[in-house]
């Protein structure tokens, strides 16, 4: 009866596509950059994830919710997307340590979802036509009502969003007790990487996404690191300079997605929106150094440029994307400073590029 009783929805695309379907969750409209995401497993890590924040997000898995949810399974405190497309949403799980059902998290959550979508001609058009703006509603609202309030949201290119996910104020995560002490800039820092470190004998100070070089050096941290999250790299100059007095002072860094970015533009490197993004736990990236394949969890819409990068006297390319040839990891020749802009912290995984998490560790025992 659940079933047929719910109130119809549509998704509404830039272009003035249409794609119909029911409501989940809450009552409402809401706005964002649409974009897919084609893990098989882990939709309760995408949701929480910040690097989402402001992203509309199309689940090519066509079953979502069938394992519900489980509390200690999130990224952050809060659901981070702005909305969820699925095909076929399962209003009841059969997971047996799950907490409560994916319903009822949306709704505690205040999520607004739309299921029965035809997610493969949805996510077909994505790839033919490009990431764009979209609109779910589900509370009536007229299409040229819809069109008028998209028209007023903005482009992600150029937009800066770290501030709507960082922390507010410097908290601790670890053990004081811990051998080594990391001085992480958050820009929507996952809390898996958090864990990562911490497990490696590591005592962070995680600092909002503002904070100066000298507010992270006054930790005494035996290295850096810059966090992912999302929006564009380009307005955050902020992070931009951090990363320079970082690099200045001859400091071991360590940036993910768009932490890595920001080291890039740090250096005169710059970085462009792409065309679609990639976001999935399948991501087949080359490491140039060991010539060992690895799949990957990849959220970024944005990349550092290639070519400047192959060109700039103090860099290497260390992983590339192998589906395009992008840039999915570099390091510096004349300091000790590398990044990925994939996740190596990648939960539920796969765990191919945890090493990573190593190897910061081997760079600051140099």
């Amino acid at each position: 009866m659940k079933y047929t009783t719910r109130q119809k929805a549509i998704l509404l695309l830039s272009d003035g596509t249409i794609f119909h379907g029911k409501s989940i969750g809450i009552s409402g409209t809401t706005f964002g950059e649409v974009c897919f995401n084609t893990g098989m497993t882990g939709y309760q890590e995408i949701f929480t994830d910040p690097s989402y924040f402001g992203q509309i997000m199309v689940a090519t898995n066509p079953h979502i919710g069938n394992y519900g949810v489980n509390e200690k399974e999130v990224e952050s405190d809060s659901i981070k997307i702005s909305g969820l497309v699925c095909k076929n949403f399962s209003f009841n799980y059969s997971r047996p340590d799950a907490s409560e059902s994916l319903e009822d998290y949306f709704k505690k959550q205040n999520l607004i979802c739309i299921s029965d979508v035809d997610t493969r001609a949805l996510v077909s058009y994505i790839r033919d036509n490009g990431a764009m703006n979209a609109v779910i509603s589900t509370d009536g609202k007229s299409i040229e009502e819809l069109k008028a309030l998209l028209a007023d949201v903005p482009d992600m290119k150029g937009l800066e969003l770290a501030s709507k996910v960082s922390t507010k104020a410097p908290y601790f995560y670890g053990d004081e007790n811990a051998k080594y002490k990391i001085s992480a800039l958050d820009l929507g820092i996952k809390e898996n990487i958090l864990r990562n470190f911490a497990k490696r004998d590591c005592y962070i100070k995680v600092f909002p996404f503002d904070s100066t070089y000298s507010d992270l050096a006054e930790f005494n941290p035996d290295g850096f690191f810059l966090s992912n999250g999302p929006g564009d790299p380009e307005p955050l100059e902020g992070a931009i300079q951090v990363a320079k007095e970082i690099l200045a002072n001859e400091k071991p860094l360590f940036g993910i997605c768009l932490g890595h970015q920001v080291i890039g533009l740090a250096n005169g490197i710059s970085t462009f929106k792409m065309f679609n993004g990639h976001r999935g736990i399948n991501h087949p990236v080359m490491n140039t150094i060991s010539g060992k394949g690895e799949i990957t969890s990849q959220n970024h819409g944005f990349a550092v440029n290639r070519e400047e990068l192959e060109k700039h006297p103090d860099f290497e390319i260390t992983h590339l994307h192998i589906n395009d040839g992008t840039v999915a990891g570099m390091r510096m020749k004349n300091k000790n400073c590398f990044s990925v802009q994939y996740h190596p912290e990648a939960s539920p995984g796969p765990h191919d590029s945890s090493y990573l998490f190593d190897e910061f560790i081997e760079r600051i025992q140099r």
